[in-house]
């Protein structure tokens, strides 16, 4: 089992910054695969960034160049660094990771984008 504990979500306005945490704990033995999906109103999950294997990084189109993923190994913790946040970014965030053929999710964290 892995547990997965956000952190970091709130209000801000256009043009603003948020920074996302994830802790992982239980049967994880790396950072790899691991990463964040979001929900918004009316909308499918969907990936927005995944740290895929030895630092490799994917990220949605439409976040690309704005949000940025790290992770701490030492810690089993990833981050989202999100600038230049847009209305459009509003959602829940989800952690999300796979670990021995399973997939695991965070409660959540609401992200609102609004002036």
């Amino acid at each position: 089992q892995v547990q997965l504990v956000e952190s970091g979500g709130g209000w801000v306005q256009p043009g603003g910054s948020l920074r996302l945490s994830c802790a992982a704990s239980g049967s994880i033995f790396n950072i790899n695969n691991m990463g964040w999906y979001r929900q918004a109103p009316g909308k499918q999950r969907e990936l927005v960034a995944v740290i895929i294997r030895g630092g490799t990084t994917n990220y949605a189109d439409s976040v690309k160049g704005r949000f940025t993923i790290s992770g701490d190994n030492a810690k089993n913790t990833v981050y989202l660094q999100m600038n230049s946040l847009k209305p459009d970014d509003t959602a829940v965030y989800y952690c999300y990771k796979r670990s021995l053929g399973s997939n695991y999710w965070g409660q959540g964290t609401q992200v609102t984008v609004s002036s």
